[in-house]
Protein backbone atom coordinates (compact mmCIF):
# COMPACT_ATOMS: atom_id res chain seq x y z
CA UNK A 1 0.00 0.00 0.00
CA UNK A 2 1.62 3.27 -1.01
CA UNK A 3 1.68 6.02 1.30
CA UNK A 4 -0.95 8.13 -0.87
CA UNK A 5 -2.85 5.45 -0.71
CA UNK A 6 -2.67 5.17 3.31
CA UNK A 7 -3.54 8.91 3.57
CA UNK A 8 -6.58 8.94 1.55
CA UNK A 9 -7.65 5.96 3.49
CA UNK A 10 -7.05 7.54 6.78
CA UNK A 11 -8.63 10.96 5.01
CA UNK A 12 -12.04 9.43 4.44
CA UNK A 13 -11.85 7.33 8.15
CA UNK A 14 -11.57 10.67 9.82
CA UNK A 15 -14.51 12.36 7.67
CA UNK A 16 -16.48 9.41 7.92
CA UNK A 17 -15.82 8.69 12.17
CA UNK A 18 -15.84 12.63 12.81
CA UNK A 19 -19.79 12.89 13.06
CA UNK A 20 -20.14 10.06 14.64
CA UNK A 21 -18.28 11.86 17.68
CA UNK A 22 -14.98 9.75 17.22
CA UNK A 23 -11.54 10.72 17.29
CA UNK A 24 -8.14 8.75 18.37
CA UNK A 25 -6.74 11.48 19.67
CA UNK A 26 -9.86 12.29 21.98
CA UNK A 27 -9.98 8.93 23.32
CA UNK A 28 -6.12 9.22 24.35
CA UNK A 29 -6.79 12.10 26.29
CA UNK A 30 -8.94 10.67 29.18
CA UNK A 31 -6.62 7.92 29.65
CA UNK A 32 -4.08 10.13 30.81
CA UNK A 33 -6.48 12.32 32.52
CA UNK A 34 -7.46 8.96 34.49
CA UNK A 35 -4.70 7.91 35.37
CA UNK A 36 -3.53 11.62 37.10
CA UNK A 37 -6.99 10.98 38.92
CA UNK A 38 -6.38 7.74 39.84
CA UNK A 39 -3.05 8.94 41.72
CA UNK A 40 -3.69 11.85 43.16
CA UNK A 41 -7.41 11.45 44.48
CA UNK A 42 -7.15 10.54 47.76
CA UNK A 43 -10.77 10.95 48.61
CA UNK A 44 -11.65 9.11 45.62
CA UNK A 45 -14.64 11.23 44.44
CA UNK A 46 -13.35 10.87 40.64
CA UNK A 47 -12.01 14.61 40.83
CA UNK A 48 -8.80 16.62 42.03
CA UNK A 49 -9.45 19.52 44.41
CA UNK A 50 -6.47 21.88 44.84
CA UNK A 51 -5.48 20.26 48.42
CA UNK A 52 -4.94 16.74 46.65
CA UNK A 53 -2.73 18.44 44.02
CA UNK A 54 -0.82 20.26 46.31
CA UNK A 55 -0.23 17.46 48.09
CA UNK A 56 0.60 15.40 45.41
CA UNK A 57 3.02 18.35 44.31
CA UNK A 58 4.59 18.73 47.50
CA UNK A 59 5.69 14.77 47.12
CA UNK A 60 7.03 15.21 43.80
CA UNK A 61 8.77 18.55 44.70
CA UNK A 62 10.28 15.86 47.54
CA UNK A 63 11.31 13.66 45.45
CA UNK A 64 13.02 15.42 43.04
CA UNK A 65 14.82 17.97 45.03
CA UNK A 66 17.85 15.28 45.47
CA UNK A 67 21.19 18.35 46.22
CA UNK A 68 18.84 19.28 49.87
CA UNK A 69 19.72 22.76 49.09
CA UNK A 70 15.66 23.01 49.35
CA UNK A 71 15.11 23.59 45.77
CA UNK A 72 14.40 22.28 41.83
CA UNK A 73 16.53 23.33 39.20
CA UNK A 74 15.52 22.28 35.48
CA UNK A 75 17.68 19.20 35.61
CA UNK A 76 16.11 17.77 38.84
CA UNK A 77 12.37 18.56 37.03
CA UNK A 78 13.35 16.41 34.47
CA UNK A 79 11.17 18.05 31.56
CA UNK A 80 7.93 18.85 34.13
CA UNK A 81 8.63 22.62 32.80
CA UNK A 82 10.20 24.17 29.85
CA UNK A 83 13.55 26.45 31.00
CA UNK A 84 10.98 28.92 29.59
CA UNK A 85 8.03 27.99 32.00
CA UNK A 86 11.03 27.75 34.70
CA UNK A 87 12.23 31.53 34.23
CA UNK A 88 8.19 32.13 34.45
CA UNK A 89 7.66 30.84 37.74
CA UNK A 90 10.57 31.95 39.52
CA UNK A 91 9.59 35.14 41.39
CA UNK A 92 13.51 35.95 42.48
CA UNK A 93 15.17 34.64 38.71
CA UNK A 94 17.75 32.71 40.60
CA UNK A 95 16.89 29.70 38.22
CA UNK A 96 15.30 27.48 41.00
CA UNK A 97 11.91 26.94 42.46
CA UNK A 98 11.54 26.89 46.56
CA UNK A 99 8.36 24.54 47.34
CA UNK A 100 6.51 27.16 48.21
CA UNK A 101 7.24 28.74 44.33
CA UNK A 102 6.63 25.23 43.20
CA UNK A 103 2.95 24.91 45.08
CA UNK A 104 1.96 28.42 44.03
CA UNK A 105 2.75 27.35 40.37
CA UNK A 106 0.66 24.62 40.77
CA UNK A 107 -2.11 26.27 42.07
CA UNK A 108 -1.59 28.77 39.07
CA UNK A 109 -2.14 26.06 36.50
CA UNK A 110 -4.74 24.19 39.05
CA UNK A 111 -7.14 27.26 38.46
CA UNK A 112 -6.19 27.88 34.89
CA UNK A 113 -7.80 24.14 34.47
CA UNK A 114 -10.78 25.14 36.05
CA UNK A 115 -12.64 27.09 33.99
CA UNK A 116 -15.54 26.45 36.03
CA UNK A 117 -14.59 27.43 39.47
CA UNK A 118 -16.10 24.16 41.12
CA UNK A 119 -12.97 23.64 43.12
CA UNK A 120 -12.27 20.39 41.36
CA UNK A 121 -10.59 19.22 38.31
CA UNK A 122 -12.42 15.97 36.30
CA UNK A 123 -10.80 13.82 33.63
CA UNK A 124 -12.31 16.45 31.10
CA UNK A 125 -10.71 19.34 32.33
CA UNK A 126 -7.50 17.29 32.96
CA UNK A 127 -7.39 16.50 29.29
CA UNK A 128 -7.35 20.41 28.35
CA UNK A 129 -3.57 21.85 27.88
CA UNK A 130 -4.15 23.69 30.89
CA UNK A 131 -4.76 20.42 32.58
CA UNK A 132 -1.71 18.71 30.77
CA UNK A 133 0.10 20.97 32.00
CA UNK A 134 -1.23 20.47 35.92
CA UNK A 135 -0.75 16.70 35.32
CA UNK A 136 3.29 17.07 34.53
CA UNK A 137 3.48 18.88 38.02
CA UNK A 138 1.83 16.10 39.77
CA UNK A 139 3.43 12.85 38.46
Amino acid sequence: MNASFRSAVLATTLIVAAPLGWSGAAEAKPKGADRTITAVDTDSDGTIDLAEAKAAASKVFDAAEKDADGTVDAKELKGRLSRKELKAADPDNDGTLTKDEYLALVEARFKAANPDNDGTLDAKELATPAGRALSRLLK
